[in-house]
């Protein structure tokens, strides 16, 4: 018996990989709440100021409701494909204006090939380098910014959620998306509403700083909550034979738990146990920690957990050491 088939007869046998249709009810709610919420307060609120507050609040539910989209993609909330591409799809391409199609390819690519050089899109991002080659490889504008990246990485996360639009609507134009009528329709609807809210309520230089504010805040939780998921982790050669457990957790960092981070982050701080078990239910990560985090001691398989600060300490000394392979 492999170590993973071992390990995955424990979790069946707890009955962590069961659906959990309570839980997601009660997440849905809560973040139709928040959504509410903020609307409201769009609509009565006259104050630029108290505006610009409500933008940051929105970037936070973005990020929130595309958590629920993340979910739904790796089928936790519904046995049903279907059932979970509908939620994925309204929340995804309607209520925050990313495509669930392109999304799903791409995070399914990620998944299978983590920090794989030419494999994992995650890696292939290009003002950033993960490991020397690409590091010695860029040119021009992406050089400058590589030299500097350990610097710049977090103000280029702010265009994270611009970027990811752009991606979307690239990916809707260009290739055969399984619902790529129901995501091209959904998505048209997503800006019409949220541009003709913010226009027709704020008037235009209003709704132009709102925008900037609420996309900059949408960009900077994803891209820090990601962060720390894989960058600064192993990266792996394209002809490793490292088994599918071994390669999953090696190259995932996970963030100490705890019922803030697991909120904030939305569960991804469970990052091995994610890698691991894609179809995991969100409530069920942390019970599961304990069974793998043990199971990893026992085997000797290296686990790596930590904090919060330490997490981007770690992400950005690794950006600073590639940025050295960079000479003038």
């Amino acid at each position: 018996m492999s170590q993973f088939t071992e390990l995955r007869k424990i979790i069946n046998q707890k009955g962590l990989l069961n659906k959990q249709p309570a839980y997601y009810t009660y997440k849905i709610l809560l973040n139709l709440g928040f959504l509410a919420t903020g609307l409201i307060l769009l609509m009565v609120i006259d104050n630029i100021w108290l505006q610009s507050v409500n933008a940051v609040f929105m970037g936070f539910v973005f990020t929130q409701i595309g958590f629920m989209g993340h979910d739904s993609g790796h089928r936790q909330i519904f046995h049903g494909a279907r059932k979970n591409d509908m939620i994925g799809l309204i929340v995804g391409n309607l209520l925050i204006g990313i495509s669930y199609g392109w999304w799903y390819d791409y995070h399914n690519a990620h998944h299978g090939n983590p920090n794989q050089p030419d494999l994992d899109p995650d890696i292939k991002i290009a003002p950033l380098a993960f490991y020397e080659e690409q590091a010695r490889g860029k040119r021009g504008l992406t050089r400058f910014i590589v030299k500097y990246q350990g610097y710049l990485y977090f103000p280029l996360i702010l265009f994270e959620g611009l970027s990811k639009r752009n991606s979307s609507i690239r990916y809707l134009l260009m290739k055969q998306s399984r619902y790529r009528m129901v995501e091209s329709v959904l998505l048209l609807a997503h800006y019409s509403i949220y541009l003709g809210l913010l226009f027709s309520l704020l008037g235009g230089w209003q709704a132009l700083v709102f925008i900037a504010i609420n996309q900059a805040i949408f960009g900077l939780y994803m891209g820090s909550v990601f962060a720390p998921n894989h960058k600064g982790m192993p990266i792996l050669a394209s002809d490793h034979k490292l088994d599918y457990l071994h390669m999953q957790v090696i190259t995932a960092r996970n963030i100490t738990a705890h019922p803030i981070t697991d909120f904030i982050y939305g569960g991804l701080n469970y990052q091995i146990e994610h890698h691991l078990f894609p179809s995991l239910p969100r409530n069920k990560l942390r019970e599961a920690q304990e069974v793998i985090k043990s199971f990893c001691q026992k085997h000797s398989i290296s686990y790596h957990e930590t904090s919060v600060l330490q997490s981007y300490r770690e992400i950005l000394g690794h950006f600073h050491e590639i940025s050295a392979f960079i000479h003038d």
